[in-house]
């Protein structure tokens, strides 16, 4: 990023083009995928009012739903998702030139870290210079312009003499502002002497994050004028993104350096320029691709109801065959349930020869068939053994001294005792 804007800078000799050049540069690469996001979004817009009717269809069926969904995407060929990827590539971008045209001596002058330190030294030596109390984020661009403002001063200074030719003079002036400087209290330096001149650039710097906000919208209308959103949740996402990022961009351009905000402004009349040539572009190569997809769809449909009477027809007339497509797993599934039936037709028959009744399941009670479940079977498991007589010869010796019966005296008193324990 830092080579790209020295290299801009030396072409045209400004600060401030060298970030629009930067810019337009940026633009012109992400342009491709851009057209193909921009392509699977209007794509996906095209098949909105089918997976509408979809979700009324299997309003009962969420699972059916999506798989409709899926197939109908596959069909036309879209990616709902594609066009997602592309909007977050600028990002990143923005995040990288913030740290490009924070730190001008880190990536413009390629001074390293020892070097800024000696340069820091030497302009505070000197009195230009005094470092706050705190870290300072913007430091650099600050030694920045008083490298330029003093820069025969500074590099005739034997502090610097070792790196002096890395030393570059840039100019971040551009239309009277000075990028390198926040919008967020510049009123503070605004000079009524100077009438004009004084007040010029604190204007421009104040409007910059409203009229960054104010493109932005414009570029998201236009855009969702042409990609409306698909169901409700989606609609109520995308206004609550339309009134986030206007407040943020207002924000974040007047805590940043003025250079941001420019370019922020760039990408934002590029973006409603592009919008506006591929809504056009898209629009009618779009109706094209639609016309073809729904005959493509009808030429499906009449194939699929042609299949189906056929077979109906050979069922009829038990020209059926098996599918040799078939997997052995279903083959031999199929195989067991015609054996099963066939055994079942037997036995009802027999049943039948013998004046029997219809075979009831054991699992079956009452019009219940499977309430004792399905896989039960009443001799499952055999009955009890019934109780062996012991012969009496195996009956032990002092079994047989037992007496037969109960003397007179003994019973008396066992009926006495019985009496006594209900009392």
């Amino acid at each position: 990023m830092g080579a790209a804007l020295l290299f801009f800078y030396n072409a045209f000799n400004s600060y401030g083009w060298a970030i629009l050049a930067f810019g337009l540069v940026v633009k012109l690469i992400m342009l491709p995928f851009q057209m193909k996001s921009k392509h699977s979004m209007m794509r996906t817009t095209m098949l909105t009012p089918r997976v509408k009717e979809l979700e009324k269809k299997y309003a009962t069926n969420k699972q059916k739903y999506q798989e409709e969904v899926a197939r109908l995407y596959k069909d036309a060929k879209v990616n709902p998702m594609s066009g997602c990827l592309w909007t977050l590539i600028p990002f990143p971008i923005l995040i990288l030139l913030y740290q490009a045209v924070r730190q001008p001596l880190s990536y413009l002058m390629s001074l390293v870290a020892d070097e800024i330190a000696t340069l820091t030294e030497v302009v505070t030596n000197l009195g230009l210079y005094t470092a706050p109390a705190r870290t300072d984020a913007y430091a650099q661009m600050t030694i920045a312009n008083l490298l330029h403002e003093h820069f025969q001063t500074i590099v005739s200074n034997s502090g610097v003499a070792a790196f002096a030719e890395k030393l570059k003079d840039i100019n971040f002036s551009f239309l009277t502002m000075n990028l390198t400087k926040k919008p967020w209290g510049i009123w503070s330096e605004f000079d009524t002497s100077a009438g004009v001149k004084g007040w010029l650039p604190v204007i421009l710097m104040l409007l910059i994050p409203f009229l960054s906000a104010g493109l932005t919208v414009l570029q998201t209308k236009l855009s969702m004028k042409m990609n409306p959103a698909q169901d409700e949740k989606s609609a109520q996402t995308t206004k609550s993104m339309n009134m986030i990022m206007p407040v943020m961009s207002v924000y974040i351009c007047f805590i940043m350096p003025v250079a941001m905000g420019l370019y922020w402004i760039e990408q934002s009349v590029l973006g409603i320029i592009q919008e506006a040539l591929l809504n056009k572009y898209y629009k009618n190569k779009l109706d094209a691709e639609m016309a073809d997809f729904i005959a493509a769809e009808k030429a499906r449909e009449e194939e699929l109801e042609r299949k189906r009477a056929e077979t109906e027809r050979l069922k009829a007339e038990g020209k059926t065959q098996v599918n040799t497509n078939t997997s052995k797993k279903r083959l031999a599934a199929q195989e067991r349930n015609a054996e099963e039936q066939r055994l079942a037709a037997i036995r009802a028959a027999e049943r039948a020869a013998k004046g029997l009744e219809k075979e009831v399941p054991d699992s079956q009670v009452g019009n219940r068939p499977f309430a004792r479940g399905r896989a039960y079977v009443a001799d499952r498991y055999p009955d009890e053994p019934e109780e062996v007589p012991v012969p009496a010869e195996d009956v032990p010796a002092e079994a047989e001294e037992i007496p037969a019966e109960v003397p007179a005296e003994a019973a008396e008193a066992a009926d006495a005792s019985v009496d006594e324990n209900k009392e």
